[in-house]
């Protein structure tokens, strides 16, 4: 069903069609009437159909020089009062604090509350933020907005905590609990990765559903808006131990588009034990994922561990109507990162599941050369390899499970890459030194419920395939007792040093397939 109403942020033309309505139906009927006319997701749909037909029309900045020219530093010292936090003294599970222009969140967004029948623009004041030491005249920024919001969620008002971030182009972050904010998803993602540069999409309207009594999720509406494309978006986030956040997404191109990537993922790898660290560093790892998880739809579990290339990195996997897709953290251990102030250990995972047909398509990994933790260089998305029609709408549905538990999405009938370690290769020589072979070694580490008692260890082999340039050194499969599953240890070497190896591998017992495909790729002259 389309609705016939637009708010289009005009909640006094919605209340004034409302108020007609009702005169129509007549008394009588004033149920029925607020069931139709509430606002819904078919009313972002219409606006966004409707701003398709249209030319775009770029935002326009509005930032005084005194807030334009902010570092991250003294930006992130304008906070929002906590006391002023809408529906902070309502008895609500959830209350919504925002953010200020600055630095490069140049323009502002509408942000209005849906309550009912009733739709209302939250207005912006700078008497609700805290400066800070900033030298600076806030009586100069009324006529500015909010360049995005947070949703916070507890029990009770001084016990809530930040649950999701909407701040930036497209951009949304979600954390669980007892999780910090990591990697970051988008609504969509346009020409990401090519010589001609990438569209950023993004949320020019919000919409939030105030939440009644105890409910335990919010919904949010967005517009989205670019060059390329409109689109009509549903968020129902329910926080938790694992946050879930449910999306209803409707497309509406003004163009074909050479990349669509739908279901966006953005995350930081800098190093880690796949890639140690060029240079001395106390820390084993930083990253906010450390790898790739894909599930197609014929039943194969992929597993790619991320890099910090030297030259832009772009890679496919065919994923026709995928089961799942994710960039995932899966050391949740302290040990693994020793950082006590960004303890990356506690940096969700992002697993996405497509709740409606999808189609033919492939998912992308594009990983960027990256010489510090501050640039998010790993991006990941599903992308359509039919062309799109741009005159229809394109729904595409998902969840995203934000979750430090990674196993409990994943099939229990296979065991997953628990870590992967690179290191020279190494024989041992008769003194008992190790000596250097020129090889490259990988240890991968398998664990899963269907590893702790497979069978005989003398049936579990690996299943190696390095393509037409690698060649296998060595191979071996040991149990693992301090982890409860199964070791590889692979050497290998180029046939051609300029070309990369492109590594395949997985366990087996027999014939039977036990774990997932451990997929990795050793780069040119490495």
């Amino acid at each position: 069903m389309t609705s016939y109403l637009k708010t289009s942020g005009s909640p006094a033309v919605y209340a004034t069609l409302k108020k007609s309505a009702m005169l129509a139906f007549g008394v009588a009927s004033l149920f029925s009437a607020q069931a139709v006319l509430a606002f819904d997701f078919n009313d972002v749909s219409q606006e966004a159909q409707e701003l398709a037909q249209r030319g775009y029309s770029a935002p326009q900045s509005n930032l005084p020089g005194s807030l334009a020219g902010l570092n991250f530093q003294q930006y992130q010292q304008i906070q929002y009062k906590p006391a002023q936090s809408h529906w902070r003294s309502e008895n609500l599970r959830f209350d919504l604090g925002f953010f200020h222009e600055g630095m490069h969140y140049n323009t502002p967004v509408t942000i209005s509350e849906v309550n009912g029948d009733d739709v209302q623009e939250l207005k912006f004041s700078p008497e609700n933020f805290n400066y800070g030491n900033l030298d600076v005249d806030k009586s100069k920024f009324k006529d500015l907005g909010f360049a995005g919001f947070k949703i916070n969620y507890g029990d009770t008002p001084d016990r809530k905590n930040e649950s999701m971030v909407f701040l930036g182009a497209s951009y949304f972050r979600v954390a669980g609990k007892n999780q910090r904010y990591g990697l970051s998803s988008r609504g969509l993602a346009v020409d990401t990765g090519l010589n001609s540069g990438e569209e950023f999409p993004r949320f020019k309207e919000f919409w939030v559903v105030k939440p009644q009594g105890d409910d335990r999720y919010l919904t949010i509406y967005a517009l989205l808006d670019s060059p390329s494309a409109t689109g009509a978006y549903r968020f129902i986030l329910r926080p938790g131990q694992d946050s879930v956040v449910d999306v209803q997404s409707r497309l509406f191109l003004r163009r074909q588009v050479t990349k669509l990537g739908i279901a966006p993922l953005t995350s930081m790898y800098l190093f880690g034990p796949e890639q140690p660290a060029g240079s001395s560093n106390y820390r084993p790892a930083i990253h906010d994922s450390n790898g790739l998880q894909l599930a197609t739809s014929d039943g194969q579990w992929l597993w790619r561990p991320l890099a910090n290339p030297k030259r832009l990195s772009v890679d496919t996997f065919a994923a026709n109507n995928p089961r799942g897709m994710g960039l995932l953290q899966r050391n949740h251990d302290f040990d693994g990162y020793q950082d006590v102030e960004n303890r990356y250990e506690m940096r969700p995972s992002a697993w996405v599941e497509p709740q409606n047909s999808w189609g033919d398509g492939q998912v992308e990994l594009i990983q960027i050369p990256t010489p510090d933790e501050t640039n998010d260089n790993i991006v990941s998305f599903w992308r359509p390899t039919q062309e799109l029609p741009t005159n229809q709408a394109l729904d595409f549905n998902y969840t995203i499970n934000w979750t430090s538990n990674e196993s409990r999405y994943h099939t229990p009938d296979l065991g997953w890459v628990a870590q992967t370690r690179r290191a020279r290769g190494e024989v041992t020589q008769d003194n008992m030194v190790r000596k250097s072979d020129d090889s490259t070694l990988y240890v991968v580490d398998f664990v899963g419920p269907n590893l702790k008692s497979p069978g005989s260890d003398a049936n579990i082999q690996a299943d190696v395939n390095l393509g037409d340039n690698g060649q296998v050194v060595r191979s071996e499969v040991i149990r693992n007792p301090a982890m409860g599953g199964y070791r590889l240890k692979l050497s290998v070497k180029a046939n051609d040093t300029s070309k990369p190896i492109n590594m395949k591998a997985f366990l087996k017992n027999g014939d039977s397939r036990l774990t997932e495909t451990w997929n990795y790729v050793l780069p040119a002259n490495e």
